[in-house]
């Protein structure tokens, strides 16, 4: 009986984490040219190289002769100092959709190495190009993105629910200062 109620608990255990164990999809294709261009960060999940970030989060993406996008992060830091990364984004994988995504911020020599890339999978869009969600498949890294410095509260609100609906942890999003709500306007709770 103990060994019947054992094996009864773990598979509903397991059942219960396959559901949010699903892989993350992103958007099965997306216009680069229309993606690229400057996105105000309207949430994030806390990381370490946003750390210093305080306010001001921009990140520019100018499409290359050679295919790659030109990535240019800025934020100012608590004191109000400027800090600037610029980085290479390609696709994912040759002939793969160009919602999958690979970035690299070390200099152009290490870009050999695999583990210098890091995953920017777009995982929602609105259809006018106006906001964006962009994460990672481990699920470490989510951005809510705007092309203004502001975003209406319901595309804000659709993003946190796509975001939910990956399996990502919304309860941990921060919202950037400067953007609609502010830090006072939390996430959707998750379902």
């Amino acid at each position: 009986m103990t060994t019947i109620s054992l094996i009864a608990m773990t598979l509903a255990l397991t059942a219960t984490q396959d559901s949010s164990a699903a892989p993350v999809r992103p958007v099965p294709e997306v216009d680069l040219a229309r993606y690229a261009g400057r996105w105000y960060e309207v949430a994030r999940l806390p990381n370490r190289f946003q750390a210093k970030c305080a306010r001001e989060t921009t990140a520019d993406y100018e499409l290359l002769a050679d295919g790659q996008i030109r990535v240019v992060n800025a934020c100012r830091r608590g004191d109000g100092g400027l800090m600037r990364a610029e980085g290479r984004a390609r696709l994912a994988r040759r002939g793969g959709p160009t919602s999958e995504l690979k970035v690299r911020f070390a200099p152009a020599f290490l870009s050999f190495l695999p583990m210098v890339w890091g995953d920017y999978w777009i995982l929602d869009l609105t259809a006018d190009y106006g906001a964006a969600l962009v994460g990672s498949p481990s699920r470490a890294y989510l951005w809510i993105l705007s092309r203004t410095p502001e975003l209406d509260d319901a595309s804000y609100q659709r993003m946190v629910a796509a975001a939910a609906a990956q399996g990502f942890d919304v309860a941990r999003l921060v919202r950037s200062p400067g953007v609609a709500g502010g830090a006072a306007s939390p996430p959707v709770a998750r379902r």
